[in-house]
C-alpha cells in the first residue's frame, strides 16, 4: 500500500546495512588460535628483567626446544603480530561507526525524501487539474475514503489524508454521492469538495456555445444561466495552465498586443454546468473538451504545414466567420492559405470579420484605449495571421484550415441573402462577382417590394 512506502523504505535500509555489517572481515582463525594459545601456556618463573622498551620475551614450547627462551628475530615477530591485531581492532571499530553513520545518514535522507513527498501530495503539486467523477458511498469512514481516493489517483498517502482529515475536523463532514476532484486539489480543497453537496444535489444547466461566438459572449451567457459570474469566468479562462495537453502547444510567451490570451480555445458545443459553481471549475470543464477534440492526428498535420496550434486556431476562426456554409469552407481556407503563402503580391488577409471583431469585442471590453491592438487584429491594416483568435472556431473550420482544397482562388464575395459563395483568381473577376452579387440583391428587394 501506498501509505506504507516510506516504513518499507527504511526496513530496507536497515536490512541491507544489517547485511553490510555481517559481511564484516572476521579475525583469522590461525590468530584467534594463537591469542587462546597464549593465554593458556603454564606460568613460567620470572625472566631476567628486559630492557625498558624490549618486547617482551616469550618461550617457545615445542618437543625440540622446550624451555628455550625467545630470540630476538622471534620477539620481534610476535611483536608484529600483537601490533597487526591492534590496528585490525581499531580498524573493526572505525568500521563499526561507518556503518552507524551510513544507517544515521541514510536514515535521515529517506526521511526528508519521503516528508517532501507527502507534502507535495498535501498541496496537490505535480498533480493534474482533469476533473475526475468520485462517488463517496453511504456511510463511509474516512480511511476507506482516503483508500478510495488512492485507488482512483487523486491522492498518494491515504494515511496522511485521514491524519490532515482528523487535524481538520472533517471527519463527520463528508456527503455521500458523487463529487468532482482532481489530483492538483490540495488536502484542504479535497476536504472543502466532498464536504459539500453531492453533484446530484445540485441544479444542472445546460448552456450551448454555438460556432463563432467569442469568448465575451460565452462568459455572459454563463452568467445569466446562473453558472457563474463572466468577469470570473473569462479572468479564469484567460489564465489557464490547467494541466491539459493542448497548453503544452501554447506560445511560451504571450505577445503584448493579444487582447484575449484564450479565445479560440472553447470548444463549441452543449455543456452541463451547475448553477454557482466554481469558474476554474468550468473552464476545467472546457479545457477538458477541447482537449479531446484536438488529436494526435490533428497535431501531426500542423507539424506537416508547419503551423503552431495558436495559429490554426487563428486562422480557423476567420474561415469560421467568413464561410457562409460547411460546404465552402475548404475553398474559403483555401484563400487564406493562397495569400499567406505568397506574402510578395498579397500582404494582407482582408477580412472583414476581423475589423468587427475590433469594434464589437475588443472596444467594448479592452480597459484603455491601444490603437497598436485594433492595428493588430485588422487584417486591412496588419501582415499576415491577426494577433489571436477573433472568435471560437468548429470542428468543421478546423478541419478545413488543416485540410483545404488546392485551388487558386485569392478572392471570395458571398451573397449573404442567399448563402452562395463566388471565388476568383484575379482582382477582375472578384469585381465582376461583386457586381453580379450587388445586381442579384438589388433585384431580390425589387421584386420583395412588388
Amino acid at each position: 500500500m501506498a501509505s506504507n512506502e516510506n516504513e518499507k523504505l527504511l526496513d530496507e535500509i536497515l536490512k541491507s546495512t544489517s547485511k553490510n555489517a555481517e559481511k564484516r572481515p572476521a579475525e583469522p582463525a590461525q590468530k584467534r588460535e594463537s591469542s587462546r594459545s597464549a593465554a593458556s601456556q603454564p606460568v613460567r618463573k620470572a625472566a631476567a628483567p628486559q630492557p625498558e622498551h624490549s618486547a617482551p620475551e616469550r618461550e617457545v614450547h615445542n618437543s625440540q626446544n622446550e624451555g628455550r627462551r625467545m630470540t630476538k628475530a622471534e620477539r620481534e615477530r610476535e611483536a608484529k603480530r600483537r601490533k597487526k591485531r591492534r590496528r585490525n581492532k581499531s580498524v573493526g571499530r572505525v568500521y563499526g561507526v561507518l556503518i552507524m553513520l551510513t544507517i544515521i545518514i541514510v536514515t535521515s535522507i529517506a526521511l526528508s525524501v519521503s516528508i517532501i513527498a507527502v507534502g507535495k501530495d498535501m498541496l496537490g503539486i505535480e498533480g493534474t487539474e482533469t476533473l475526475h467523477p468520485f462517488t463517496i458511498p453511504e456511510g463511509a469512514t474516512t480511511a476507506e475514503i482516503a483508500e478510495d481516493l488512492y485507488e482512483a489517483g487523486i491522492i498518494k498517502y491515504p494515511k496522511a489524508f485521514v491524519y490532515f482529515s482528523r487535524l481538520s475536523d472533517a471527519d463527520a463532514g463528508y456527503k455521500a454521492g458523487e463529487h468532482e476532484v482532481s489530483s492538483a486539489m490540495a488536502y484542504e480543497a479535497l476536504i472543502s469538495e466532498l464536504s459539500g453537496l453531492a453533484t446530484e444535489e445540485l441544479v444542472t444547466v445546460d448552456v450551448m456555445f454555438p460556432e463563432g461566438t467569442s469568448l465575451y459572449d460565452a462568459a455572459r451567457k454563463l452568467e445569466d444561466a446562473g453558472v457563474c459570474e463572466s468577469q470570473k469566468f473569462i479572468y479564469n479562462f484567460n489564465r489557464a495552465n490547467y494541466g491539459y495537453e493542448f497548453e503544452e502547444y501554447l506560445p511560451k510567451t504571450q505577445s503584448k498586443l493579444k487582447f484575449a490570451k484564450m479565445e479560440g480555445y472553447l470548444f463549441p458545443d452543449t455543456y452541463t454546468f451547475y448553477e454557482g459553481m466554481e469558474p476554474a471549475d468550468v473552464c476545467r470543464k472546457i479545457y477538458m473538451n477541447f482537449n479531446k477534440k484536438i488529436t494526435d492526428e490533428h497535431y501531426k498535420r500542423m507539424e506537416e504545414l508547419g503551423i503552431s496550434l495558436d495559429e490554426m486556431i487563428t486562422l480557423a476562426s476567420i474561415v469560421q466567420a467568413e464561410a457562409a456554409n460547411k460546404s465552402v469552407m475548404k475553398d474559403v481556407a483555401s484563400v487564406f492559405w493562397n495569400r499567406l503563402n505568397d506574402p510578395a503580391n498579397f500582404t494582407r488577409l482582408q477580412s472583414d470579420p476581423t475589423s468587427k471583431y475590433v469594434e464589437k469585442v475588443i472596444k467594448p471590453n479592452i480597459d484603455l484605449e491601444d490603437e497598436l491592438i485594433y492595428e493588430a487584429y485588422d487584417t486591412y491594416i496588419c501582415t499576415g495571421l491577426p494577433a489571436g483568435a477573433i472568435g471560437n472556431p468548429g470542428m468543421d473550420a478546423i478541419e478545413a484550415v488543416l485540410y483545404p482544397n488546392e485551388t487558386n482562388y485569392y478572392y471570395f464575395y458571398a451573397n449573404v441573402d442567399t448563402g452562395v459563395t463566388y471565388f476568383a483568381t484575379t482582382l477582375e473577376e472578384h469585381y465582376a462577382n461583386e457586381e453580379m452579387i450587388k445586381q442579384q440583391q438589388a433585384e431580390a428587394a425589387a421584386q420583395g417590394g412588388e
